[in-house]
């Protein structure tokens, strides 16, 4: 198929006489050229008779043309366009265009400019993206901005909402790809301008050359046009402006991996966000190009697909194409592949198109200053980062890692999912951590997490002992988060305890055993907390860290909790083992804090296995080491564990005495005090069992609002258990039932 006749002379009859020899129709070179059929008509028919270089370059390459060829159609491109006028005849202002180039003649029918390039093959879903990017293109004169992460789709968003949706848009699409993220380099708005004014039928000689010239004469030329124009892939927002048209009728989309909040306050853009896809989306994506069959065959293949690649549509994309080339391959076979994070990036390039070349791209634009935490940021071992974390990893304060943070979710490299905490695409942390990064940013963060929560520590358990020694090579950060109480104690551990968690994983990975016990045991406060969530093999990498690094101290602590929690799990025979153990291994270090904390869990152990007697002998000489050291906490935890050995044997009185006396040690109503609770539990239960129901019934009831207002769920349903075979109670049986789901719920 043609439309119209060729120009006589010049670049159109050079064209058509190419793509006639060619056997190409207009459709076919205009789809391989990636021109729309409508500019390429205008081409050879001579109305836009001086393309630019970029434009004759795709010519060049879908024509086939050999380097001679490819050089003869740049020169009779070039000698079409506009040449500098000399002074004498140049033309008058082009601020204040006259009539007949504002208004053509009426006689001649004006054309309607069409520069999209074609409608994305295989475009499915956004729909919600879509209505919003109509709802946000709707009323007068609006900018709308579709930003997102490299590789998510914007492009092809926008490409096929002006295709099919935008109506009474009747002037004109206008396009152009800015080249903000581009190996070659940014377009000049002065080149962009020229071939807009070009098909708004400016003459080449009336383009005036200057920007801020040929802006004013585009606006003036839009002001009574309904115009669609697509400004893609922009950098920021100065580099749009020149190119925004005026008036109040048309419409202006731009694209970018930046939020460019300069054209939100400017120009009143209203942003469009484009995320990943959905795993449904992710698997009809890769069925349009594979065939539903063969995706169908594979379901659970194909949503592990879309995960791998994380939603992203270009990964997606590079993973369609890989099992396209491979018809032999099964998508589970691929998925395999793709598991392995060494190769991850690797198998999602192909040529010079990819995830890591998008990204590449992306972080080149970064300033200086904001690169290198970038590159720290894929030593995190969490998911999550905040500023402190990342001041760390990066060796700076918290302001200028916060402003840094900010700089990087503006490029979509990072994603603020809560108030100051950021995360990372999984495929952009590969990426990161493929980066040059200090030596040292995986042991700084480090310190940063042990600094932090012995924070926590003090903050959850006051007069609690340092856990440990700090070691030599030690990097204190510069800053670390304050907790005004226990409550912003309890709330960090919360937020921060899947990072704790991978924190330990990646100091064991790196042979960093020192940090990989002590970050464990800094923990501990959580582990008392949540006792029942399966610590034992955390516990376990710590003590194997311990004993690798010589350390019989550590050894010991760890040991000393590794046994209560095996206690409370009922696994008593192994807990015995390690309570030995720890109790002797701090004997031999004349270590009383360690010895007094062993004899104590040692004795629950014992308590479990029926050895009342032995399980009080045990707490009496811990808190006998605890008064000689005068360790009065330390003392008082074994008092309440001596009291609930006693109480477990039936000695009330002895219990109530026990109790009693170590409820008087120093407790301050205003914090949370989980001895204290367990305390007053005891002490109900004595008093029941010596017949005082009345104070008993008060007693425990006291423990359990306490524990319930503290959030400790454990300590909750022993005193409300306690308080249900004193008095059986709708209400008592509901807030049981309350505490156990959330304690027996909790991962």
């Amino acid at each position: 198929m043609s439309t119209g006749t060729p120009a006589t002379g010049g670049f159109g009859e050079h064209l058509h006489g190419l793509r006639t020899r060619a056997g190409l129709s207009q459709e076919d070179l205009a789809h391989a050229a990636g021109v729309s059929v409508r500019a390429l008509s205008d081409l050879e028919r001579g109305r836009a008779r001086g393309p630019q270089r970029r434009t004759v370059e795709a010519l060049a390459t879908a024509l086939k043309l050999d380097a001679t060829g490819a050089r003869e159609l740049e020169r009779v491109a070039s000698l079409g366009r506009p040449r500098p006028a000399r002074q004498a005849d140049a033309p008058p202002p082009a601020a204040a265009p006259d009539a007949a180039v504002r208004r053509p003649d009426a006689a001649a029918p004006r054309c309607t400019p069409d520069l999209l390039p074609r409608a994305p093959r295989g475009f499915h879903g956004r729909t919600a993206e879509l209505a919003a990017l109509s709802r946000a293109t709707a009323g007068e004169a609006p900018v709308c901005l579709v930003i997102g992460p490299a590789g998510v789709g914007k492009t092809a968003l926008v490409l096929h909402w002006a295709h099919h949706n935008p109506a009474g848009l009747t002037g004109g699409r206008l396009y152009a790809d800015l080249r903000g993220f581009s190996d070659t380099g940014e377009v000049a708005a002065i080149e962009v301008l020229r071939e807009f004014l070009l098909v708004l039928d400016v003459p080449h000689g009336r383009i005036p050359e200057s920007e801020n010239g040929a802006s004013a004469l585009f606006r003036s030329l839009a002001a009574d046009r309904q115009l669609l124009v697509v400004l893609d892939n922009a950098r920021d927002s100065e580099q749009v402006r020149p190119l925004l048209p005026g008036g109040d009728r048309c419409v202006t989309v731009v694209t970018s991996r930046h939020r460019l909040p300069g054209l939100i306050i400017t120009d009143a853009a209203r942003p469009v966000a484009v995320d990943v896809l959905t795993p449904q989306d992710a698997t009809t994506l890769l069925a349009r190009i594979l065939g539903t069959d063969r995706v169908h065959a594979e379901p659970a293949a194909a949503l592990r697909l879309g995960e791998l690649c994380g939603g992203l549509p270009l990964a997606l994309g590079v993973t369609a194409a890989r099992l396209a080339g491979r018809p032999d391959w099964t998508l589970a076979e691929m998925a395999a592949e793709l598991s392995d994070e060494t190769r991850r990036l690797s198998l999602l390039d192909l040529e010079d198109t990819g995830v890591r070349a998008a990204l590449r791209l992306t972080v080149r634009q970064l300033p200086a200053h904001v690169s290198p935490l970038f590159a720290a940021l894929g030593r995190h071992p969490g998911t999550h980062v905040d500023r402190y974390a990342a001041a760390a990893l990066a060796s700076t304060d918290p302001t200028a890692a916060d402003a840094a943070l900010e700089r990087l979710a503006v490029a979509h490299l990072l994603t603020e999912t809560t108030p100051g905490r950021w995360t990372m695409h999984d495929l952009v942390r590969l990426y990161a951590r493929g980066l040059d990064a200090h030596p040292d940013t995986l042991k700084r963060v480090l310190d940063y997490y042990i600094t932090a929560a012995t924070g926590a520590v003090a903050a959850a358990e006051p007069g609690s002992e340092d856990c440990f020694p700090l070691l030599a090579d030690f990097s204190p950060p510069s800053a670390v988060r304050e907790f005004a109480d226990r409550s912003a104690a309890v709330a960090w551990y919360s937020a921060e305890r899947n990072t704790l968690v991978r924190a330990v994983a990646a100091a064991h990975a790196a042979a960093l055993h020192g940090r990989t016990w002590r970050i464990v045991m800094t923990m501990w406060p959580l582990i008392v907390w949540r006792v029942r969530d399966g610590w034992v093999p955390l516990l376990e990498t710590a003590l194997a860290a311990a004993r690798t690094d010589a350390d019989p101290h550590g050894e010991a602590r760890v040991l000393n909790v590794l046994g209560w929690v095996l206690t409370e799990e009922g696994r008593t025979p192994e807990a015995l083992v390690h309570l030995e153990a720890a109790t002797a291994l701090a004997a031999e270090a004349a270590d009383a804090f360690a010895e007094a904390n062993a004899l104590i869990v040692l004795a629950m152990a014992q308590a479990a296995l029926g050895g009342l007697d032995d399980a009080a002998k045990s707490c009496e000489r811990a808190a006998e080491l605890a008064r000689a050291s005068n360790d009065r906490r330390i003392e008082r935890l074994a008092m309440q564990h001596l009291a609930r050995h006693q109480a477990d044997a039936g000695h009330w009185r002895q219990a109530l005495t026990t109790a009693t006396h170590a409820l008087a040690f120093n407790y301050r109503p205003d914090t949370t005090d989980i001895p204290h609770i367990l305390l007053l539990t005891i002490k109900g239960e004595a008093l029941l069992g010596l017949g005082n129901r009345a104070e008993g019934i008060a007693q425990l009831d006291l423990a359990a609002r306490e524990a319930e207002s503290a959030g400790y769920d454990d300590g909750a349903v022993r005193a409300l258990g306690a308080l249900l075979r004193a008095t059986p109670n709708a209400t008592v049986q509901a807030r049981y039932d309350t505490a156990l789901t959330r304690l027996t719920t909790r991962s």
